[in-house]
């Protein structure tokens, strides 16, 4: 970083931040055709509690997330520590005519949103905004309908370019 010019290196600006963990989430929804579409997001964040609202930031160039904001909703699924297969497979856009899910096993939220089997918790939302900032997007969700199923193990987080758990502190 030059402090005169006020640029920012990108390079320094990842590996400043990526000392920031995050929690590693798919969010999942449909399109028009009620196809299943799915991406990987590390910047899911709370909102507000009243009304309850939660918000995320795909890529401007993602071809997931004009499939999944067809639909008007989406599913927050929080991965656990031992998900990395799902947070790789949602991380990459699909190849032509490739289906990430195929062989995973899904259910369908009250709202008819793809609900991964086995993540830590499920936030259904439908699309309150969706608004650009720099080369993402910030989508806000109002929450239609969470759960939690903490017996499927801790949280996964993004932390210095690689993914693991988070430790809790009745474990240190």
């Amino acid at each position: 970083m030059t402090a005169m010019s006020g640029e920012i290196d990108p390079k320094q600006f990842r590996t400043v931040l990526g000392h920031l963990p995050t929690g590693v989430c798919v969010v999942t929804g449909v399109n028009r055709n009620g196809d299943k579409w799915g991406i990987t997001i590390g910047s899911v964040v709370s909102v507000s509690l009243d009304p309850p609202l939660v918000g995320f930031f795909p890529g401007v160039g993602s071809r997931s997330w004009p499939e999944i904001e067809q639909g008007g909703g989406f599913c927050v699924n929080v991965l656990t520590s031992s998900q990395d297969e799902l947070c790789w497979r949602f991380a990459k856009e699909p190849a032509d005519g490739a289906d990430r899910f195929a062989g995973i096993e899904t259910t369908t939220s009250r709202s008819g949103m793809p609900v991964l089997v086995g993540t830590l918790a499920q936030i259904d939302c439908a699309i309150e905004s969706v608004t650009p900032a720099g080369d993402h997007f910030f989508v806000l969700g109002r929450v239609r309908d969470l759960t939690l199923d903490a017996a499927t193990g801790e949280a996964m987080v993004f932390y210095k370019s690689a993914v693991t758990g988070v430790v809790p502190p009745s474990s240190r």
